[in-house]
Formats: structure tokens, sequence, C-alpha cells
């Protein structure tokens, strides 16, 4: 049966807004979780775990990740996923092919590093001094940072944790020998399935630019990914509606009755799936929402990091939250300039604000 636009949208929400399980099915489920290192209030991965892990906490994460089967790493964003899911883009051949000289350092790095079990960064560049570097923002940082980055990318290294939010790093053992082409494309096929499950329904110029995405996740398959992209379009579920193809798991119905959204408010990261296509965004819900943390301030419309504001099935407006003397503050704006008039409205409002409060740790 064709969805319709209504259908699809229902479908897009209850799907991933799944109900609250433990932290590793919640990711499982998710398939990975983008992270950010803003904090407004909570980082981008924990604004995106408490509404699927029972009782999660801010920082819960990052605390947990050293005894759970996950890798922080690129895929088509930076963040988290299962080891499984990981081990399907190793071993990674990088863009930019290092001189013999980098190389030397990095092996050097390595054989420390294999010594000491696991290291901080400010521990390597003590121990080698490798100076500064320019890095990709324009800046000037520490050239064991850039290379210690490059090392993980390479998957000679792995992040065993954080300390303050800096990585830790380790010894990433695996399997270093290239894989033929026959395994490349069934590695790709379940690469662009763990994405259409993050992210469906997804119109087709979405899935195309994700697709794009994966050459951080899997450079050495660069010319491969086209074929794959050809094959998922004829694996996956797919309909036209109002002139566009929208493309979804094959196994499900988004015209089915069973998806429905209730009746909560969620704040969400711009992050969320929810949210996180920005074309599908407005053509779900008829207005332009913008990422505005690196927008100078005088040109914001929605502040620095805006949380769109989901209600029902509807995304009505956005808030921008902090904390100040233990009190969460909270602003909000509307697509329609003004609150709805509504009591279950703001009920569930209310709720929200109580449960992002226990979830920053400021209790009610």
């Amino acid at each position: 049966m064709t969805p319709t636009l209504d259908q699809l949208r229902r479908y897009a929400i209850a799907r991933t807004l799944f109900k609250p399980t433990t932290l590793m099915q919640a990711i499982g489920k998710l398939g990975f979780v983008q992270a950010d290192p803003i904090r407004a209030p909570a980082r981008a991965q924990d604004l995106t775990l408490r509404h699927r892990v029972t009782g999660y906490r801010a920082g819960e994460l990052e605390r947990r990740y050293p005894k759970l089967a996950l890798e922080e790493d690129f895929f088509v964003n930076y963040g988290f996923l299962p080891r499984a899911h990981h081990a399907l883009m190793h071993p990674r051949e990088a863009r930019l092919v290092w001189t013999p000289a980098r190389l030397k350092q990095a092996h050097a790095v390595r054989e420390f590093i294999a010594e000491r079990g696991a290291v901080h960064p400010k521990e390597v560049d003590a121990h080698f001094a490798h100076g500064k570097t320019t890095n990709w923002f324009g800046g000037s940082s520490k050239a064991s940072t850039e290379l210690l980055d490059g090392m993980h990318y390479r998957g000679m290294l792995r992040i065993a944790r954080r300390e303050s939010g800096t990585r830790v790093y380790a010894l990433r053992e695996g399997d270093a020998t290239r894989v033929d082409e026959a395994i490349a494309q069934e590695r790709l096929d379940a690469l662009l399935d763990i994405v259409i499950r993050k992210y469906a329904p997804l119109p087709a110029a979405s899935l195309g630019q994700l697709v794009g995405y994966l050459r951080s996740g899997v450079p050495q398959w660069q010319g491969l990914r086209a074929e794959a992209l050809k094959r998922a379009r004829q694996r996956w579920a797919t309909a036209r509606i109002d002139g566009v193809d929208w493309y979804w798991p094959s196994e499900e119905s988004p015209a089915s009755a069973r998806w429905k959204p209730d009746d909560a408010v969620r704040l969400l990261t711009p992050f969320d799936p929810v949210v996180w296509d920005r074309r599908r965004f407005e053509q779900f819900w008829g207005w332009a929402y913008r990422f505005e943390a690196y927008t100078p301030a005088a040109k914001r419309k929605l502040g620095y990091y805006a949380l769109p504001l989901l209600w029902r099935e509807r995304v009505i407006g956005w808030a921008n939250l902090s904390v100040s003397g233990g009190e969460l503050r909270s602003q909000f704006g509307y697509v329609d300039g003004a609150a709805p008039r509504d009591a279950a409205f703001r009920s569930a409002l209310e709720a929200e604000l109580e449960r992002m409060g226990v979830f920053l740790g400021l209790g009610s």
C-alpha cells in the first residue's frame, strides 16, 4: 500500500522513538549514535539516548563505554557504533597516504602504546615531543594529537575511554588484510542497511547524500558506492509520493496503523534521527530548522543550540536550554508565534522539562 506523506511522518517518528530499553539494545536498534562535543545543556549523544534508554543520565555513555562492546569512529558521521558494525569498515585505507617518515612515527607510537596499554595524548607528546601542526580548522594543535587521530582513523588504535572529554588510546587488534571486492560489496550492503534503518524513511536525495558521507567511513571503497546504491534501491521498499521517491526497510509498512506517535512533548538534539535530515524536516513540517552553533550570534534566528520541539506528530517550535545556579533555564520559540493554547500541551511540556532536569542531575 502506498503511504501518504502524513503516514510517512508518523512512521518516521514512531519507529525511531521506540520504547526505552537498555543502553546497548538502544544503540543496536539505532545502528550508531552521532556524537558532538557541544554541551547545551548536554552532548548530542546523551540527548539522543535519553529518549531511548530507560533511566538514562547525562554522561552515562562516556562513563560506561570502557566496558561496552562499542567503538568510537567515523561512519557517515562521527559517533558510537556496536563493534560488529565497526568491523565492517576495517581495515580502512585513508585517502591521504602517509610519508615514510610519518609512518615510522606511527609505528614508534604504536610500540609506545603497546608497552603501556593505554595512553593520554599528553603522554605521547611528552615522550616524543612531536611539536605543533596546523589542524583542519586552521588553528594550531599538537602534532602528537593529529598523529593519534590519524592512527585511530586507520584502525591502528581505538578509543579506550575518555578523561575529561579527551580521548585515551589503546591498540586496536584486528585483521589488517585487505578484503577482496566481493566481501567489500557485502560489507557495503550491510553498511547501507544500517543507514536506512537509522534514518528511514528517506527521500532519494537524502539517501544519496548519506551514501556520499560514506566516504568518511570507507574511503577505500569509493568506487563501489554507486553500485551498492543501485543494489540497495532494489532491496528496500520504495514509493513515489508527491513527486519524491522514498525508501525504507522492506519488512516495514509505513501505512500500518501501528505507527502512532504518543502525546509526549520531546526536546530533540539537532542530530536526532527524527530531525537530522533537514530536507525531510521541511517536507514533513513545512518550515526550515537550522543548526546555528557556528553562525555569528547576530545572524541567528533560532539560537545557539536550538532543540526542535516535537509534540505528538508535529515539530511546532524550538527551545534553548541552559543551566544556571543549579537550575534549568529555558527559552522557547514557536513556528506559529505562540505556544498551543492547550492544557494537554502545557502538561506535557512541564513533564518534559522535569525529565530533562532529572537527566541533567538537577532533580525536580
